[in-house]
């Protein structure tokens, strides 16, 4: 029952951009900081990375800044079922196993016990929008079915939701639909239940999911259908839960550096010069969580995107919370972007 380590471990230098390389190649949502001998530092979960980049710190910033320095452990001499059963009752996911002088040796999941269970929460696809920037390809062709590989970028998107438990989708369509239905179809193929919003006119993001109003009992996903990303949706879900918010935003950090040097004036006068700086900013990343609640408030027929419905949930003085995502992201709006995708195909197709 052991988990095998290969790439999980970094050193107390890494950065947090090394750890969040670790815990992907990992899969296993952890990484552990051991010194040069291999004994346990410390670990570093997904949900410590979220955590200290919602405090600002930076994908540069060092691992002990993110580091829980008194992870539970488990005994080579322990019994991983009964570990992992205690364990599991307080919260507790990932338990390192360590010899007698601190050396990891393997790492414990709850996967080891029990199997991924099958979820009710819906997802909502977003795939009505025209794909303008990506003329002329999507001319006679729907954006979320330009492919990747042999796959087109929807069916990517919902074998990946398929593999983390989710199977119930919902996908908004108006731009040439019946392309989208003649490869989805029901979903039965891909494993899942394909239920069809029809647009008579584009409604925008959100303005959609107002056909859904009174027919969702639980917290749902929103994403769009031009994204891939590897993000594990089950931990977005469990994050709008916890934080008892009534919407959930997606985010990630983009940064820019401005080519020359920037001056700050005050009247007249210069007060400072940086020469080339970095700019650091959270973005939204296209993916939501909302509670069934906030649908009450999208105008039924009529046009409205995200950012406004986010606004009059915190209008009527509701929380709106920001999930960080570290994991690959590729928002396919461009001609560039639709070629790194292809051109870095194989990292997509891991459902």
């Amino acid at each position: 029952m052991f988990t095998k380590l290969q790439d999980l471990m970094v050193g107390k230098d890494a950065s947090i951009f090394d750890t969040i390389t670790a815990i992907s190649a990992g899969t296993k949502q952890i990484a552990l900081v051991v010194d040069s001998e291999h004994k346990l530092l410390g670990t570093v979960t997904d949900g410590d990375v979220r955590r200290g980049l919602l405090r600002g710190l930076t994908m540069d910033a060092n691992v002990t800044e993110v580091m829980n320095t008194k992870p539970h452990t488990a005994s080579v001499n322990d019994d991983p079922r009964e570990v992992l059963e205690r364990e599991l009752q307080h919260l507790i996911h990932q338990i390192p196993v360590i010899d007698e002088a601190g050396v990891v040796v393997g790492l414990l999941t709850e996967t080891d016990l029990v199997q991924q269970d099958v979820t009710s929460t819906p997802v909502v696809l977003m795939a009505g929008g025209k794909g303008v920037r990506l003329y002329p390809l999507t001319v006679e062709t729907p954006k979320p079915m330009l492919k990747i590989g042999d796959t087109p970028i929807l069916e990517i998107i919902i074998r990946k939701l398929h593999a983390q438990g989710f199977r119930n989708i919902y996908i908004s369509v108006n731009y040439l639909a019946e392309k989208i239905e003649e490869h989805i179809k029901d979903g039965a193929w891909l494993g899942v239940n394909v239920t069809y919003l029809y647009e008579d006119k584009p409604l925008g993001t959100a303005g959609a999911m107002g056909q859904l109003r009174g027919k969702l009992q639980e917290p749902f996903v929103v994403m769009n259908s031009d994204l891939l990303t590897n993000v594990d949706f089950r931990q977005l879900v469990r994050f709008h839960k916890k934080t008892g918010a009534k919407a959930t935003l997606g985010v990630r950090e983009y940064s820019f550096q401005i080519p020359y040097g920037v001056v700050n004036i005050e009247g007249t006068e210069v007060t400072s010069i940086s020469e080339k700086p970095l700019h650091r900013s959270m973005v939204s990343a296209g993916i939501y969580t909302l509670d069934p609640w906030a649908l009450e408030l999208v105008p039924e027929g009529e046009y409205c995107d995200m950012p406004t419905l986010l606004d009059k949930v915190r209008t009527d003085g509701e929380k709106v919370s920001a999930f960080p995502i570290h994991e690959s992201w590729l928002d396919i709006g461009r001609h560039d972007d639709l070629d790194e995708a292809r051109n870095n195909h194989a990292q997509w197709l891991d459902y």
